[in-house]
């Protein structure tokens, strides 16, 4: 029994251990090895600090001072405690500027104000931030220079003003205009319009771009009409036709008829020579026509019915003539020998010898006949 009861108690105590292990954090276990502190940081698990925002340093022992801020401490992120001597937002304005500095001129007075910042009290005919600029003929005479001219008297110490002027104008006062013309700068006899420092052309037809130098293409519209050819020109176009029309965009067609070009002839009449009716010469105009030309229709066929009937003719004229010679010679073949003896010379004679033995047989056929 007291086996047993040794056994839960040791049960019992491993389980103990176990869910202490479990349950303590990490940092816990390793305070010895972690210095950080703990009110602007935290320890992560391999014992190194992060810090807070507005801390920084190795274990964030460090304030962050206001970002700018020069001449300046802190005790609590984001402060700028200014040192001796130094004063401003971001402490960087220098204290003892008017004893150390002397910024002010012209037997002025440097005054410091509460900002940090200081001020020049200037005497009688002074201006400016140190009383550097004496008051001149330009202080005076503010709006002297015209049209934006900016006035210089060499900071009021010059007895006399000068204006520098802005571009387009001149003149003591800058009131002149520059005429910007005066180069002539538009080309091809364009029209030069001045404006303030500027300019501008007025182009001739055919011409455009700033200058005027840009050739118009006055083909780009196509203006030659029935396919002809446009060829551009400096301020016009050209066109070259198609045969068969004319015109200065082709749009005239030279048309011609079935009877042929039509002729006008131009007859001038002069009278006697005359010295009182010199100018008066009548003209006459005569309109001829061609004749026509080629055979008509009717013409056409008629030649054609003689023609045929020529050929009818010639035909059984040689027909007759092949016959009685077929008579005579007494056998077909012979009919066909002499059809064929304008063809083939050659085979003529060879019919002729054929046809006068076969005649020789005949009449040795009879002879025998009549021997029997």
């Amino acid at each position: 029994m007291s086996v047993v009861r040794t056994a839960g108690v040791l049960i019992l105590l491993l389980g103990c251990y176990v869910l202490f292990i479990l349950v303590t954090p990490p940092c816990a276990g390793q305070e010895s090895n972690c210095s950080c502190n703990f009110t602007n940081s935290r320890c992560d698990d391999f014992s190194v600090c992060r810090c807070d925002p507005g801390w920084d340093g190795e274990q964030c022992e460090r304030c962050v001072p206001m970002p700018g801020c020069l001449h300046g401490s802190c005790q609590q992120p984001w402060q700028c405690s200014c040192e001796p001597g130094w004063g401003g937002r971001f402490c960087d304005k220098d204290l003892f500027v008017c004893l150390e500095q002397q910024p002010c001129q012209n037997g002025a007075t440097c005054v410091m104000e509460d900002s940090g910042e200081y001020s020049c009290l200037c005497p009688e005919g002074f201006h400016g931030r140190n009383c550097q600029l004496k008051t001149g003929p330009c202080h005076h005479s503010r709006s002297l220079c015209k049209n934006g001219g900016l006035c210089e008297d060499a900071d009021g110490f010059a007895a006399v003003l000068t204006c520098r002027c802005l571009a387009g104008f001149t003149g003591p006062r800058c009131d002149t205009d520059v005429d910007d013309c005066l180069m002539k700068p538009c080309a091809n006899g364009a029209t030069c319009l001045d404006g303030v420092n500027r300019f501008s052309c007025l182009c001739p037809t055919g011409f455009t771009g700033r200058f005027c130098t840009v050739n118009v293409n006055d083909c780009a519209s196509q203006p030659c009409l029935n396919a002809g050819r446009c060829l551009d020109r400096a301020g016009g176009f050209r066109c070259v036709c198609r045969p068969g029309f004319t015109g200065a965009t082709c749009e005239t067609s030279l048309r011609t008829n079935e009877r042929g070009p039509t002729t006008l002839r131009v007859q001038t009449q002069q009278n006697s020579i005359n010295s009182s009716h010199h100018d008066d010469r009548p003209l006459k105009v005569t309109v001829s026509e061609p004749s026509k030309a080629g055979l008509s229709n009717v013409q056409l066929i008629i030649l054609l019915v003689l023609a045929g009937l020529t050929l009818v003719a010639v035909g059984l004229t040689s027909v007759l003539i092949l016959q009685g010679h077929c008579r005579d010679c007494g056998h077909f073949a012979c009919c066909l020998s002499s059809s064929s003896q304008r063809e083939q010379k050659s085979v003529q004679r060879v019919r002729r010898d054929e046809c006068f033995l076969n005649a020789a047989k005949t009449e040795k056929k009879k002879l025998n006949t009549e021997a029997v």
